[in-house]
C-alpha cells in the first residue's frame, strides 16, 4: 500500500476509534491528528471535515470487506453459503464500531446527505459492495432466470443495507440477533432465487427486474 494510502487509512481508523470512545461531536480534527501522529494540516489535506472522515470510513470498510470476503469465497461454490459468509464477514469487521452505528444511521437516513449510501459521493463504496455481490452470484452454483441474474447483485446489496440498518439498532450481546437474521434469512433468499428459473415463477422475477430498472432511472 502506498504511503499516502497508509496515512489516509490511519487517520480514518483513528477517527472511528475516537468517535466511538468520545462521541462524534466531542471529537475534533486536532484530536484525531494528534492521536494519529500527523499534523493538523496533514489531516485536513486528506479530509476537509469530520463528515468526510465518515465517508472515508465507508470506503475503508468496503475495501477491507472486499479483501476478507474474497478469501472466504475462494473455495465455496454454494450460493447460500457464499452470501452468508459475505454478510457475516461485514458484521465482524463492523463490530468494533457498533457504538458509533447511530451516527451511520443519522447520515444514511437523510436523503440529501452526501453520506447516504445512495448518494453520488458514496458511489465508490456502493459499487464495490455491488461488485462483491456479483462475485457471490457468478461464482456460485445458483440457477437463475437469466434476466434476474443481472439484477440480483444490486438486490443483494439492498438486502445488505437492510441488515446494516438492523445491526445499527441491535442491542443484543455481541449483536447476536443480527447474526441470527443473516443465518436464517439467507437460506430463504437462496430458495426464492432458485425458484426464478422455473417457468411458473418467471413472470414474477421479470416484474422484479422491471421494478429495479425503473427505480434505477434518474429522471
Amino acid at each position: 500500500m502506498p504511503k499516502s494510502e497508509e496515512t489516509r487509512s490511519l487517520i480514518v481508523t483513528t477517527a472511528m476509534r475516537l468517535f466511538t470512545e468520545n462521541g462524534y461531536d466531542r471529537t475534533t480534527m486536532r484530536a484525531i491528528a494528534t492521536e494519529a501522529g500527523v499534523s493538523v494540516g496533514n489531516a485536513y489535506y486528506y479530509f476537509s471535515s469530520k463528515e468526510q472522515l465518515i465517508q472515508g470510513f465507508y470506503d475503508e470498510i468496503a475495501r477491507l470487506h472486499l479483501d476478507a470476503a474474497r478469501a472466504l469465497l475462494a473455495e465455496e461454490p454454494r450460493f447460500a453459503e457464499r452470501l452468508k459468509a459475505v454478510l457475516l464477514c461485514w458484521l465482524e469487521l463492523a463490530e468494533p464500531y457498533h457504538r458509533f452505528g447511530t451516527q451511520f444511521f443519522v447520515n444514511a437516513a437523510d436523503p440529501e446527505s452526501p453520506l447516504s449510501p445512495f448518494s453520488e459521493e458514496s458511489s465508490a463504496a456502493r459499487d464495490a459492495s455491488i461488485e462483491l455481490m456479483r462475485e457471490v452470484v457468478e461464482g456460485s452454483d445458483v440457477k437463475l432466470d437469466p434476466e434476474l441474474r443481472a439484477q440480483l447483485p444490486e438486490l443483494l446489496w439492498l438486502f445488505q443495507m437492510g441488515v446494516v440498518l438492523f445491526w445499527v439498532h441491535d442491542r443484543s450481546a455481541g449483536e447476536k440477533r443480527s447474526r441470527m437474521l443473516v443465518e436464517r434469512s439467507v437460506p430463504l433468499l437462496a430458495r426464492l432465487a432458485a425458484l426464478s428459473r422455473l417457468r411458473v415463477f418467471r413472470p414474477v422475477s421479470r416484474e422484479i427486474v422491471d421494478l429495479i430498472q425503473d427505480l434505477a432511472r434518474r429522471e
